[in-house]
């Protein structure tokens, strides 16, 4: 009887599965034999998909690799044997892993010789919150903010093959910041996993190193680590840089700016012995890849050896620095040791402490997008924007604060700026916030800026920026001195010979901006202030960004001011002439259904729905999605009711094409009648304007209780 029962479940399940599938336009008129829908609701609904589902609790189980085995949110993924490696092949379920593209173009690029630093990921083993990859309800999870110090971004983890979190790679490209992966092999295991692929012939390693190829390729990041922490036999070892060179040719070909590290462990004899330098001993790997990871208990010495081994490709040796001190290392001479004993007691502020001791030893970048952090969203964080398209060209929020639209927090992050114009001649404006960018602009650029006066305050907030000559720097149609030319960003620009301009805010943008910087000039809810600028540059570097405070016109008193900074965003104009094209075939699947908490002896009071939205967008456009919903019952739209429709509950962000719903509180369908819920997809523009709904991806889903 069991038997029987669960065929005859499994066959229903097939059944109702096939009953998801989009209904036809017919259908969606006539969804029920005999009910017809009301005759306004005919156009409506040929514009959404609707999908029918009978409520089931035997869903058919989700992939444990890809989703959360308790709540079904998707996660990010790591393989733990050479056999998974060898077995992987890309899949529908890795669509929620893949990041939007490749890392932004900075100024210097990393081919440069310039010094460039490296910062490895070590955290407790890795894929703690960061997995989830639609965010988690940690509080204070772990970021990183000080992208415009860094060059690379390693995720280690001690599994076989570490694929870092989409939200970091995201983060990290959006910042122009590489970010590698990690193939381990360690101990025992380490040593058979090696022989298997290394001992043989070069058929064995070429496989691996496809195989790592294909990874980085279909996740869109940058690379590997190699870290072989185990003993190799001596045919093993040799073959260790024919492994490495054709890991790095095969890379180079099929991901632009790849880039393959050797960590400091094995020797060339195959022992492992760590140098904790480049020398005669490891020379043969750092001759076979892009980089040399020295290990972390180095002394002067060890450097003073290593001018003379490295030569040229100085620059591609990364000594690495044990930032916690453990064990005998030099980290205590750069204090590294003394800032985190001293943050033990601040713990939240000692990436910012250690980082900004450490501002003037790091060799900076032209990164306005710095003050950004991974794992956010539209409203909740900035959210990564995928890298290549040109608008806007950065967007910066200053510091890190609350969500909504709160007395304090119109934007999710702010910086309070505290300062004092004194009444001595001369004092009449000062600078405040500073970011340096180093950037390419295109010929035409808006700028916009949300700023809060604290009080009742008369001084004047505008932007300042500096220019760099590539060649020939001309501004606003005016020739800029030969060299740094410094002016405040205007809509019109003057006929002043001096490098300094005085700003007119843009006030009457043209029409098709106006979706963009409808709310110039104006005063926004919680005494916010959004002010918008328009500047011509032809063949100039956008230097740097500043916010200046002025002085009243005729004032000589002393001027007090709180200023808090919202948003400071830089736009490319021909973006913000180009369509948005529309969110298209939203679908339905992977539906899942619970009872929701039951209340007394009524038993439960409604359902909880998970399921897996899908649509079709082209991401270069957009910012992320934003997901809402509307819950009704019967034929009607309840986000387009007759009267007063629902206004849609807001469920989360997305920054692919997909996005997993997880116990969605609906009402339980009551006998006869289908229960219903609507699903929007809502584009967020990279400009950051709303859309009108029309333009929205829609799916309904009618839902109703097995027969009995």
């Amino acid at each position: 009887m069991e038997a029987a029962g669960t065929r005859a479940r499994a066959a229903a399940r097939r059944r109702d599965r096939r009953l998801r599938a989009p209904a036809t336009v017919k259908e969606q008129r006539d969804p029920q034999p005999g009910v017809r829908l009301p005759q306004r609701r005919i156009e409506e609904a040929q514009e959404e998909a609707v999908f029918r589902e009978v409520v089931s609790f035997t869903p058919d189980p989700l992939p444990v690799r890809y989703y959360d085995k308790d709540t079904t949110k998707p996660i990010s993924f790591y393989l733990s044997s050479l056999e998974e490696l060898l077995a992987w092949t890309p899949d529908v379920e890795d669509g929620f892993n893949v990041a939007l593209g490749p890392p932004e173009c900075r100024q210097p690029p990393l081919s440069s010789r310039r010094p460039r630093t490296l910062v490895c990921h070590d955290m407790m083993g890795g894929y703690l919150d960061d997995k989830f990859i639609q965010g988690s309800a940690t509080q204070s999870p772990y970021s990183f903010y000080h992208w415009q110090y860094i060059d690379v971004f390693v995720y280690f983890s001690h599994h076989t093959v570490t694929i870092p979190p989409v939200g970091w790679t995201n983060a990290a490209h959006r910042h122009g910041v590489c970010v590698l992966g990690t193939f381990i092999t360690e101990w025992k295991e380490g040593e058979r996993l090696c022989e298997a692929f290394l001992a043989g012939d070069e058929r064995s390693y070429q496989a691996v190193a496809r195989q790592l190829v294909l990874i980085a390729q279909f996740f869109r990041f940058d690379g590997w680590l190699i870290n072989i922490e185990n003993s190799l036999s001596l045919a093993a070892v040799g073959n260790v840089p024919h492994f490495l060179r054709y890991l790095t040719t095969e890379l180079h070909q099929q991901v632009p700016r790849g880039l393959v590290l050797w960590y400091d462990s094995v020797v060339s004899s195959g022992q492992l012995t760590w140098q904790d330098e480049l020398n005669e001993h490891n020379r043969v790997f750092f001759d076979s890849c892009d980089g040399f990871f020295t290990n972390y208990n180095w002394r002067e010495e060890h450097l003073e050896r290593m001018l003379g081994q490295a030569g040229e490709r100085l620059a591609d040796v990364y000594v690495g620095v044990d930032v916690f001190a453990r064990g005998s290392v030099v980290g205590g001479r750069f204090h590294t040791d003394k800032v985190l004993e001293f943050a033990g007691t601040l713990s939240a502020h000692a990436q910012h402490l250690l980082l900004a001791l450490c501002h003037f030893l790091l060799p900076g970048h032209g990164d306005s997008k710095s003050l950004l952090w991974p794992g956010g969203g539209c409203g909740a964080l900035v959210p990564p924007e995928r890298p290549g398209n040109p608008a806007p060209v950065w967007r910066a929020q200053a510091g890190r604060g609350g969500t909504g639209l709160g007395e304090d927090a119109l934007l999710p992050g702010r910086r309070l700026e505290r300062g004092q114009l004194s009444a001595y001649p001369g004092a009449d404006s000062a600078r405040g916030w500073k970011r340096v960018c180093e950037v390419p602009v295109p010929p035409k650029i808006f700028l916009s800026m949300v700023y809060k006066l604290e009080g009742p305050s008369a001084v004047g907030v505008a932007l300042e920026l500096t220019t760099g000559d590539t060649g020939s720097c001309h501004v606003g149609g005016i020739a800029a001195p030969s060299g740094e030319g410094t002016l405040l960003a205007s809509s019109f620009l003057t006929a002043e010979t001096s490098s300094r301009r005085s700003p007119r805010p843009l006030r009457v943008p043209p029409t098709k901006l106006a979706k963009w910087v409808g709310r110039c000039g104006q005063q926004l809810s919680g005494g916010w202030v959004q002010r918008c600028y328009e500047v011509n540059l032809r063949g100039c570097l956008l230097q740097a960004l500043f916010v200046n405070f002025s002085r009243p016109p005729g004032s000589q008193k002393e001027e007090n001011f709180v200023c808090r900074l919202g948003e400071i965003q830089v736009v490319d104009a021909n973006s913000l002439l180009t369509p948005l094209p529309q969110v298209q075939a939203v679908t339905v699947s992977q539906v899942r259904w619970q009872s929701a908490a039951s209340e007394g002896e009524g038993g439960p009071t409604g359902l909880r729905l998970s399921c897996t939205l899908h649509w079709a967008h082209l991401l270069p456009h957009v910012r992320c999605f934003r997901i809402h919903c509307c819950r009704g019952s019967g034929g009607d739209s309840p986000c387009r009711g007759p009267l007063e429709p629902e206004r849609p509950t807001l469920l989360g962000l997305a920054f692919v094409n997909r996005y997993r719903i997880v116990d969605l509180a609906v009402a339980a369908a009551e006998p006869g009648r289908d229960g219903r819920v609507e699903f929007l997809v809502e584009p967020i523009p990279k400009e950051g304007f709303l859309v009108p709904r029309a333009e929205w991806g829609r799916a309904a889903m009618l839902y109703s209780t097995p027969h009995t």
